[in-house]
């Protein structure tokens, strides 16, 4: 949610600053701007509501405001409607701030989060004669910050420090003081910033791709500390003033493999890039043919000494729990409860005192996941982080992370990052079933060679996808789409359907089949499509059973199963087959057909499928 990106250093900001933005527009945003100082002269806002190339064409792609050090922002609406005056950068004076323009300002900010207080604020500074013209609790911020600085006579570090320890709620802020000409501040409390140094340049955004073309090389600031960031130099603080020193981290993949590389869409290259991002993560879990969670810290004193495993997540995250429940219960008879992180942070939590906490989060950053993880803590249980981004809160603050191995993921719906997760948690049920004696070696050294095989079976999914493409647009204009399966069947279903929904918007729902009858069957009409996910042997007839009532009720049926259940296609009006493995691994190549489902029905219906209406990639704030 929202987008941040500043820079200082020896070029014209605002072009850097619009490129940076640009490759944030994944995080979803509704209005844009940017403030730019030339030198010693004011700071220049310009603002724009809707897309970016608003804002671009606004400052005639940035030339319109010339300086070498500015601030930029893709706000997605909080506090206030989406418009121009609510736009960032907010002011600290009293001007309209939806003008253009340079502005009479000590304190010009950005920011992303939410600030709790900020009514509370608000009063207390229209009592020392702040005049307010947004909406927003950013501009209370801003002008608190600008408060402090002036009644106290104090510099820009010690003025942002006295606002964290009052304010209440989450935020990166990013600012320019006018007495400090090319130098920038941030502050940092559970939404995500890094901060980039090449040369004689700064930079700092929301997440890497906004810098990877222009340095590797960041810093990741911590909770309730502030930086001052100079060209090419940046100095951190802790909340009583103190220097903290800080060590650079390498980001390891590259500009461009945070581009389209000759894809339509972003969608549809991480879709393609799951054999890789399966194969990279696998890698790095499994040494000389054996799983190896060492480098998480997770050795077999630690996995014998789990009684249960709470999954924590949310969306996409949280599927992959329901999947990794049903295969680490088969294979190692432990209790497994997959929670949503938004309810479990609510709930009285009876958590046993040896209970694993696992929190899957691509970006490393989600509100509620973060939450869920320092609760756990609070209580004394063992967290896991299962993430995709080094450096992030979840990463730094859980008693072990392991990382997925899978890139930078742009579109907003997941799927390269949802299915490294899956194989992530595979591992992690095939060392616990070893080590509890419910997994023979044979059989474990059988199901490391399905692990390693994934890949290619997903290569063989994908070149079948034009019948995938075709089936798509003849469905494209249907009103509901329900998908069913049993066990392991209907985990997958949850996330096809999630994926539907996310991309095409068309109306979607799961269903565990044997549930049809206790209501849910109500809701077919002549032709719907109802999906039925057929890969458990065990349950095939069940299922079979439970699509057959859909049929007779009018229902076109869409079978998605194992290659040999031919059987099928005496029941379903059109199959997807996917290739045979050990069934504990069934959802990496069931959830590919159905990721390119809501795809390919996304695209049908000219819809701007990287960038769902109203969704973010990371939600930062609850």
């Amino acid at each position: 949610m929202c987008g941040i990106m500043g820079y200082t250093g020896n070029h014209e900001a605002a072009p850097i600053l619009l490129d940076g933005l640009s490759r944030l527009e994944y995080r979803g945003y509704d209005s844009a701007g940017l403030a730019v100082r030339d030198g010693t002269e004011l700071a220049r806002v310009v603002k724009a509501t809707g897309r970016l190339k608003n804002l671009a064409e606004k400052t005639d792609n940035g030339r319109a405001l010339p300086g070498a050090c500015g601030i930029g922002h893709t706000r997605w609406a909080t506090h206030g409607v989406p418009s121009q005056t609510n736009a960032h950068p907010h002011v600290s004076g009293n001007a309209k701030g939806s003008a253009s323009g340079p502005v009479e300002s000590d304190v010009v900010g950005v920011h992303n989060g939410i600030i709790e207080n900020y009514e509370e604020l608000k009063k207390k500074l229209l009592g020392h004669g702040y005049e307010f013209y947004s909406e927003t609790d950013t501009e209370v911020v801003i002008k608190l910050v600008d408060y402090y600085y002036k009644k106290y006579k104090i510099g820009p570090v010690d003025a942002i420090n006295r606002m964290m320890v009052r304010v209440k709620g989450s935020y990166a802020l990013v600012m320019m003081f006018k007495d400090f000409p090319g130098e920038i501040y941030a502050a940092r409390k559970d939404s995500p910033l890094i901060i980039g140094v090449a040369g004689e340049e700064a930079f700092a955004a929301s997440d890497a791709p906004a810098i990877l073309k222009y340095t590797k090389n960041v810093y990741y600031i911590g909770n309730l500390e502030c930086a001052r960031i100079e060209a090419g130099k940046v100095t951190f603080y802790d909340l009583n003033g103190d220097v903290i020193e800080k060590e650079l981290t390498e980001i390891t993949w590259d500009a461009e493999a945070a581009e389209k590389g000759g894809y339509e869409h972003f969608m549809i290259k991480e879709i393609h890039e799951q054999p890789k991002a399966i194969r990279d993560t696998l890698n790095h879990l499994i040494k000389d043919g054996k799983i190896d969670l060492t480098a998480a810290g997770i050795d077999d004193e630690v996995l014998g000494s789990i009684s249960s495993i709470h999954i924590v997540a949310c969306g996409s995250a949280w599927h992959v729990g329901m999947a990794a429940k049903y295969v680490i219960e088969d294979l190692a008879e432990i209790p497994v409860f997959a929670e949503l992180a938004s309810e479990f942070r609510y709930s009285k939590l009876l958590l046993e005192k040896d209970a694993l906490v696992i929190i899957i989060s691509q970006s490393g950053e989600t509100a509620d996941s973060l939450a869920a993880l320092r609760i756990a803590k609070e209580k004394g249980n063992r967290t896991l982080a299962i993430v995709n981004v080094v450096g992030s809160t979840i990463s730094r603050e859980a008693d072990h992370v392991i990382y997925t191995i899978a890139g930078p993921e742009i579109a907003v719906a997941t799927t390269k990052a949802y299915s490294a997760q899956l194989v992530v948690m595979y591992c992690l049920a095939m060392q616990l079933a070893q080590l509890m004696g419910k997994l023979e070696q044979a059989e474990y050294g059988h199901m490391i060679e399905e692990l390693e095989s994934l890949p290619d079976k997903i290569g063989h999914i994908l070149e079948d996808k034009g019948r995938i493409q075709w089936f798509s647009a003849k469905f494209s204009n249907a009103r509901n789409v329900f998908f069913i399966g049993r066990g392991l069947d209907y985990a997958i279903s949850l996330e096809g359907s999630l994926k539907m929904k996310e991309v095409s918007y068309i109306h979607s729902e799961a269903y565990a089949a044997g549930e049809l009858k206790h209501g849910t069957i109500s809701l077919l009409e002549e032709n719907t499509l109802v999906i039925g996910v057929v890969t458990q042997d065990e349950l095939i007839d069940k299922t079979f059973s439970n699509m057959a009532e859909c049929k007779a009720r009018g229902a076109y049926l869409m079978g998605l199963t194992a290659n040999g259940n031919y059987s099928i296609e005496d029941l379903a009006d059109f199959t997807i087959y996917i290739p045979k493995t050990d069934p504990h691994f069934v959802a990496s190549l069931a959830v590919v057909p159905l990721q390119l489902l809501g795809y390919y029905s996304g695209v049908a219906r000219g819809l701007d499928v990287d960038k769902p209406r109203n969704l973010a990639k990371s939600v930062t704030v609850e």
